[in-house]
């Protein structure tokens, strides 16, 4: 995917871009996907977008020559896949074919979380499971309509568009929570679905949940992280596994021909692999990322 976002500096971009493109390897992976993985980033705020720029980035993925097949992802939307179109033919998520990716996302995601409440919980019966919902962006809302349909008491916050929040609040009967405060709300399970790295240590000590379980990358800050959580007893499912429906519903587009009652049995697997990763974890103590990494790496390296 194009991620649009105002980075700090051109450093902060390389640092997310580089771990985004090394756990969208890992999540085609363990998707059982024959691509490998990658990622690209603009730096600018989505009131910044003109034609030009996506242009421009259509340009560059075009010089890649098909190594890097591009699509949406976070600011970023179909119609801006369109104008990236015209220079490249090396994109999917097209609204012509299977369209923006992110409700297939919102889909494993929310699979993922049923199995995490099993797991966790004793059961992936959701009727009143307290979740907090981080982000309000195309993921988590979908995410946010399909927890309210299983019943769900939810907690939401978003970093901008209060708009969006109301309306989620209206719809889902959700409670809006700052956005600085919704990471330690008190309840069952957390759902990150914005930025990465909100998992380190000043985040770990904090959290009033049993489970983490969410569709944003890279949410463990790194493997210091990954321990600390497992040490507070918080369980977490690995996120290129549980957001891997988006890339799922992309890479049928790119293999062909596509099929969406395949898709979406593919993506409901989602469920079968985080129940296996966390049940392991639970049985020998070893952090789940840690497991899902070594599985990744082994379908990669052999």
């Amino acid at each position: 995917g194009c991620r649009l976002y105002p980075y700090a500096s051109f450093d902060a971009a390389l640092f997310d871009v580089l771990r985004l493109s090394r756990g969208m390897s890992h999540k085609n992976a363990v998707a059982g996907l024959p691509h490998g993985g990658g990622k690209g980033v603009i730096i600018a705020d989505p009131s910044q977008k003109t034609e030009a720029m996506f242009e421009a980035f259509g340009e560059a993925v075009n010089n890649l020559g098909g190594d890097y097949i591009t699509a949406e992802d976070v600011n970023t939307t179909c119609d801006d896949a369109l104008i990236m179109l015209r220079k490249t033919n090396h994109i999917c998520g097209l609204p012509q074919n299977s369209g923006d990716p992110s409700p297939f996302t919102a889909r494993g995601v929310w699979q993922g979380i049923k199995a995490t409440a099993k797991v966790a919980l004793g059961s992936d019966n959701l009727n009143g499971i307290s979740i907090a919902v981080q982000g309000m962006g195309k993921v988590g809302y979908d995410l946010c309509r399909l927890l309210h349909n299983d019943g769900a008491k939810l907690y939401i916050a978003n970093r901008s568009n209060k708009a969006i929040l109301d309306k989620a609040a209206a719809e889902f009967g959700a409670t809006i929570v700052p956005t600085e405060e919704i990471l330690f709300q008190e309840c069952d399970i957390v759902s990150p679905n914005a930025m990465g790295a909100i998992l380190n240590p000043n985040t770990i000590p904090n959290l009033k949940c049993k489970a983490v379980a969410g569709g944003a990358n890279n949410q463990i800050l790194d493997d210091a992280s990954g321990l600390a959580l497992k040490a507070r007893g918080i369980f977490y499912a690995p996120d290129f596994v549980i957001n891997g429906g988006g890339v799922i519903n992309a890479a049928a587009e790119v293999d062909g021909p596509y099929n969406e009652a395949a898709v979406i049995e593919k993506v409901d697997n989602i469920y079968n692999s985080i129940e296996h990763i966390l049940s392991e974890s639970k049985q020998t103590g070893e952090p789940e990322g840690v497991i899902a990494t070594r599985y990744a790496e082994s379908l990669i390296y052999g």
